[in-house]
This record gives structure tokens, C-alpha cells and sequence, in this order.
């Protein structure tokens, strides 16, 4: 995948490349003198006949002063020279780091990452407790602990982490099947007037039914951050933990 993205960058830095060496060839041949503006004046045509040779007076012998005006004057043709190897491998360079600092700035997806962080090589990029990933075409982020990439279910938890833009990894697509994927990261919250928990999962929260629920989805009591109740009910209503227990209460 790598190589198809060097190849179609390769492509776009030889059009650009291309079409600045058009351009400046067009300039050049606007410069060029015509071949027609210095041809020389066609002789006079001779007389008609005898009785006109004999009724012309005797020429005048030119002086230098009317030859030279009747001259012409001719411009010193311009002398072209085809651009070299070595430029147009510089005119590559230059378009080609252009348009790197171009795509360095360009918004990824929409969550702002950069190719900056974007398609390390994979392939000596090391798993470690910590790694940040998202595969290329998935916006679901991942971080490795614990043995396994577990996916980081909402911004919430991945704010929580204390994680940046700066972290994450674009790998490409099929990169976190080869490795073994344990349980998500999530967000617990409650408030202060109510008892029930609930787990913030994709923009929405979920309420967890019972503590036996709680306890067999691995959740920790010290990952429960209380908030107030105003901004719990604010949050839109996802499936209970179980699913299809019925409308969640409302804190």
C-alpha cells in the first residue's frame, strides 16, 4: 500500500514537473526572432527594355552612409538551450516538497489527525503497552494494554487516557486483525442523586442493569467518575448493558 502511494505521488510530482518546463518552453518560443523578419530585400527588377536603359540617367555611386541604411538591421538570434537532465531533476524536487508540505497539512479524517502520524512502516512500527493505532478507512481508535489492542470507545475515554492527535498511528487496513483484541476502554459516570451507572459509549450512554452485569464486563469501581446529573440526562440514550432491558431510568 505503501508503494501504491509513492507511485501516485511520483505521478503528481511529473505532471507539475511537466507542465512547468511547458510553460517555460512557450515563453522561450515567444522570445525567438522570426527567420522571415531577416531575410534580406529583394533586388530591383531591371529595366523594361533598351529605350529605358538609354533615358536612365547614370546611377550614383552609394556612399557607405546608404548602404548601411538600406540594410536591414538584424537582431543577434537568441540561442535556446533545452532544459537539462539535472534541472528537470530539480524542478521534481522542488514540486515534490511542495506538495509534501501540502499534504502534511491536510486534515485526515474527521477528527483532525494528520498524515503526519499517517501509514508508518508497519513493519517496524513496535507494539507496545501504550501503541495508539486507526486503521486507514476505520476512525475507531485502539490503544495496546494488557497484551491486546483494545478499542477506545468514546472521546470521553480517550481524553481520560490523556492522549493527543499527536499518538495516534494510521496503519493500514487489516493491521489489527493479526493481533489479538481485548475489552474497550470505556467511560463509567453517574451523579450525585442517583445510584445507576452508565457506560459512555460512542457519543451515547448505556445503563448498566445490575452489578453482577457490571462486574462480568470487567468494569472497575474506581473508573466511575461522577458528574453532575444536568449533563447526565443532557447525554442521548444508547442500548442498556444488557441489551433489551427496557427504557433506561433517567438520573
Amino acid at each position: 500500500m505503501n508503494d501504491r502511494r509513492v507511485s501516485h505521488l511520483d505521478q503528481i510530482v511529473d505532471l507539475l514537473a511537466d507542465e512547468v518546463l511547458a510553460r517555460l518552453d512557450a515563453r522561450r518560443a515567444t522570445a525567438e526572432p522570426s527567420r522571415e523578419a531577416v531575410e534580406r530585400t529583394p533586388k530591383p527588377a531591371p529595366a523594361a527594355g533598351p529605350l529605358a536603359r538609354r533615358a536612365e540617367p547614370a546611377a550614383a555611386t552609394p556612399t557607405e552612409e546608404a548602404v548601411e541604411a538600406a540594410i536591414p538591421e538584424l537582431e543577434p538570434e537568441v540561442l535556446v538551450v533545452g532544459p537539462s537532465h539535472a534541472s528537470r531533476l530539480m524542478w521534481r524536487l522542488v514540486l515534490g516538497l511542495l506538495v509534501a508540505v501540502v499534504l502534511i497539512n491536510i486534515p485526515f479524517n474527521r477528527y483532525g489527525a494528520r498524515l503526519a502520524t499517517a501509514m508508518p512502516d508497519t513493519a517496524s512500527l513496535i507494539v507496545r503497552d501504550g501503541l495508539v493505532v486507526t486503521e486507514e478507512d476505520d476512525e475507531e481508535i485502539y490503544i495496546y494494554q494488557d497484551n491486546a489492542f483494545r478499542w477506545i470507545s468514546s472521546m470521553d475515554a480517550f481524553e481520560n487516557l490523556g492522549l493527543t492527535w499527536e499518538d495516534v498511528h494510521v496503519v493500514e487496513d487489516g493491521f489489527l486483525d493479526r493481533h489479538e483484541i481485548g475489552t474497550p476502554v470505556h467511560v463509567l459516570l453517574k451523579c450525585w442523586e442517583s445510584p445507576h451507572v452508565y457506560r459512555l459509549e460512542g457519543g451515547v450512554k448505556r445503563w448498566i442493569v445490575d452489578i453482577e452485569t457490571f462486574e462480568s464486563e470487567g468494569h472497575r469501581w474506581e473508573d466511575i467518575h461522577t458528574v453532575s446529573c444536568d449533563y447526565l440526562r443532557g447525554l442521548p440514550d444508547g442500548e442498556t448493558v444488557p441489551p433489551d432491558q427496557g427504557p433506561p431510568p433517567q438520573p
